[in-house]
């Protein structure tokens, strides 16, 4: 598939997704999202990449679902279509880790994105808001469920009855981002970031982040349990044996993620 709305490049083991609709602020529709889609199966699937960022413009990640492409939906055509679903899911579901490099507007469909990435850094200027209410609908890829995981139902609940959008310092503080990055800085240091995560253990890391979005799922002493039956697993694992060695010889490992 050749791209029009993102913008895909590797460097070394990191891939950069650049969301690429400038005119419309990035603002997610159909062909932007079946492009995102096959972009990270592909990234997947490739060996040599062990990290992905995904990052818009200066002044939008993403500023939410393109409206003009909802209007005219009907009940029968988002069930049928199995809008969002289809062609959503993919961020979610990718076992590599990804980074959400944001700055400016991320709202909506936006915020939802940026969430269903492992982690998000934020430029200094970024903006989180569910403002769905405010066209008659609610958050419809995920926004109710991880915000409230993310923030707490008070907050949560705040923003997605009122629409009112979160600055970076506030997202820090309420657990939404990692943290704030100067926005002239930010796609390189989240690029940095993505490479020193690609040059670790790629089965752990898979683990890794199975481990912590159970937590999200089941109750407390399952998670430990799961968490214990994985850790275990690992020392199945040739990289075990060398990150170990490397510990004790005071040395970098070199892991062949295996």
């Amino acid at each position: 598939m050749s791209y029009e709305t993102i913008l895909l490049e590797e460097r070394g083991a990191v891939a950069l997704i650049t969301l690429n609709r400038p005119k419309a602020l990035n603002a997610l529709n159909k062909q932007l999202m079946d492009e995102l889609t096959d972009a990270i199966r592909r990234i997947e699937a490739n060996d040599a990449i062990g990290c992905t960022v995904i990052t818009g413009s200066e002044k939008a990640f993403a500023a939410g679902a393109d409206i003009k492409e909802m209007q005219s939906k009907t009940y029968a055509d988002v069930m049928m279509e199995d809008f969002i679903t289809a062609n959503w899911e993919e961020v979610s579901r990718t076992r590599k880790p990804v980074i959400a490099a944001v700055a400016g507007y991320a709202l909506g469909g936006g915020c939802e994105l940026a969430m269903m990435c492992d982690f998000i850094l934020a430029g200094d200027n970024a903006r989180f808001g569910q403002p769905e209410i405010q066209l008659g609908v609610i958050p419809g890829s995920g926004g109710s469920q991880r915000l409230t995981r993310f923030v707490g139902k008070s907050k949560a609940m705040e923003m997605c009855m009122t629409g009112r959008m979160m600055d970076a310092e506030e997202a820090e503080r309420a657990g939404l981002v990692s943290r704030i990055i100067p926005t002239e800085d930010l796609v390189e240091e989240a690029m940095s970031v993505a490479a020193k995560i690609a040059e670790l253990s790629r089965p752990a890391l898979f683990v890794l982040k199975e481990s912590v979005n159970r937590a999200y799922e089941v109750p407390m002493a399952e998670g430990i349990r799961f968490e214990r039956r994985v850790f275990h697993s690992l020392f199945a694992f040739d990289d075990q044996t060398e990150g170990m060695e490397a510990f004790i010889e005071k040395r970098t490992p070199q892991f062949k993620n295996k």
